[in-house]
Parts: structure tokens; C-alpha cells; sequence
């Protein structure tokens, strides 16, 4: 008998564990196939009724699905009345441009009045593959300039720490998982986890930073944001040479007022 209950008890187990199984797999083809209808038009958003509708899924069953894919940036939510459209990471799977040429539309102008301003070069940038990207540079005409590789470490670059800085806590641990922490060389302040916290802290506070490198180069760098939430990272790089301290306080205040423009051009392209 207590051999029969035990054996009951083991095929209930299983039996619990298959359907849970089932469902995580049910839930994540589900999710697959939310993408792939909204990635039909890319272009345009989705509304939850016409989502839920074409795919024949319980509405209550759908928005419980897309508000994960909103949170890991899968998709973005628009408005309770304007829908939902691919988000930055549906991109990044494949390194499609088109999410960057929304950002570059945006920030160019602006980007090239900067420099004009200033003849220092600017750097639009983003996080992709784990590195700080740039979708965007605008050269000074310096005989003395700036040349940045397209990818660098995050640790390394202003940008990279800024938008290191802005990452969801758990995104950030996980890249911090596989990229590390920064060594003592690149920025000694943040080699530990409690001074990488410390650190990252001081930046969202001042929605701001500031780098020198070892080879005496300036790096500025401000938060661009599309609904509240940032996307990339504003930055002007210059031999140090040429940061005088008034210069330094001007072009804090130009990158503040420039990446302003770009949150509005982004707000206002949705």
C-alpha cells in the first residue's frame, strides 16, 4: 500500500512538472508569435484588440505576455490609446539598423549644430553586443582630434558608463555577469561592487559623466530618452588640452540642452 501511494505520488510529481513544462513552452510561443505579427509593419503600432484578435488569444492572456516583452524592451508600449511596436532589443537580436536610423533622425541636427558650436566632435551612442556602439559621430575639424573606435568596453568610454548607469538593475547584473567588473587601470574607483554601485549612482544623480583618460581625453556625456526611458547616450570628446573649465560648464550646458531637443524629436516621432 505504501509502495502504491509513494508511486502515486512520483507519477503526480511528474505529471505536474510535464504541464508546467507545457506551458512555459505554450507561453513562449506565444510571445514568438506576438512578434512576428508586430513585426509585419514595423513601422506602425499595434493596438492590444487587434494584436489579441489576429491571433486569437485571450486578451487577458496577451497583455500579460506584452507587458514582459515591454519590460525586457521586446516592444514598446506607446500609450494605453496608441498601441505597441518592435522595442530596441527585437533589433539588437539581429543588429538591425532601422531602431538606430530612428535615433539618428532624431539627434543629427542637433548633433551637427553642436559641433558647429563647439568644432569638438560628437558621438551618439548605444549599447550593442555588450559594448558602447556609436550609430552616429559628427568630426570636428580640429587639426588636434578625437578618433574613437565604433565599439569600445563599456568601462572604458563615458558613454559606456552612462549607459551602463541607466541599465534596469537586473539587465545590469547580468551583463555585469558576463562582462565583469571594470579593472583598477580603467576606472579604479568602480573595481569593486560596492564602488561600481557608488559610482553609477553619482551619474544617474547627476544625469552626467565626465571622464579623463590616461591619453588625456575629455569625455561628456548626457542620457537621450524616448518616453522617460534612456535609449543612448549623448557625448563630446576633446584632447584635454582644449577643456578649459569655462569650456567644460559651456558644453555641459550645450549637451543638457541638445539631448532635451532629441528626447522631444523622439516623443514627437512615436
Amino acid at each position: 500500500m505504501l509502495c502504491f501511494c509513494a508511486c502515486s505520488i512520483i507519477h503526480y510529481s511528474f505529471s505536474i512538472i510535464h504541464y508546467s513544462q507545457a506551458v512555459m513552452v505554450l507561453v513562449v510561443v506565444k510571445a514568438l508569435d506576438i512578434l512576428e505579427f508586430i513585426a509585419r509593419d514595423p513601422d506602425r503600432a499595434y493596438s492590444l484588440t487587434e494584436i489579441a484578435e489576429g491571433l486569437s488569444m485571450h486578451q487577458a492572456t496577451c497583455v500579460n505576455i506584452m507587458q514582459t516583452l515591454v519590460d525586457k524592451n521586446y516592444l514598446e508600449h506607446l500609450g494605453r490609446k496608441k498601441g505597441y511596436r518592435l522595442g530596441p532589443m527585437a533589433y539588437n537580436l539581429t543588429n538591425n539598423l532601422a531602431y538606430s536610423q530612428h535615433l539618428v533622425a532624431a539627434a543629427k541636427d542637433v548633433m551637427e549644430q553642436l559641433t558647429a558650436q563647439f568644432n569638438e566632435t560628437t558621438i551618439l551612442g548605444v549599447i550593442r553586443n555588450q559594448k558602447r556602439f556609436i550609430v552616429h559621430l559628427v568630426n570636428s575639424d580640429q587639426d588636434l582630434q578625437v578618433r574613437s573606435r565604433s565599439e569600445r568596453s563599456l568601462h572604458e568610454t563615458a558613454t559606456g558608463r552612462l549607459l551602463l548607469a541607466y541599465l534596469p538593475p537586473k539587465e545590469r547584473d547580468s551583463l555585469l555577469n558576463t562582462i565583469g567588473l571594470p579593472s583598477p587601470i580603467v576606472w579604479p574607483e568602480a573595481a569593486t561592487p560596492e564602488g561600481l554601485e557608488a559610482e553609477l549612482l553619482k551619474i544617474r544623480t547627476a544625469e552626467l559623466c565626465v571622464t579623463v583618460s590616461p591619453t588625456h581625453i575629455i569625455g561628456l556625456a548626457v542620457p537621450i530618452r524616448k518616453q522617460k526611458q534612456v535609449v543612448a547616450s549623448l557625448s563630446i570628446f576633446l584632447p584635454e588640452i582644449r577643456c578649459t573649465p569655462q569650456k567644460r560648464e559651456a558644453l555641459i550646458d550645450a549637451l543638457r540642452q541638445a539631448s532635451t531637443q532629441i528626447d522631444q524629436q523622439l516623443d514627437a516621432a512615436r
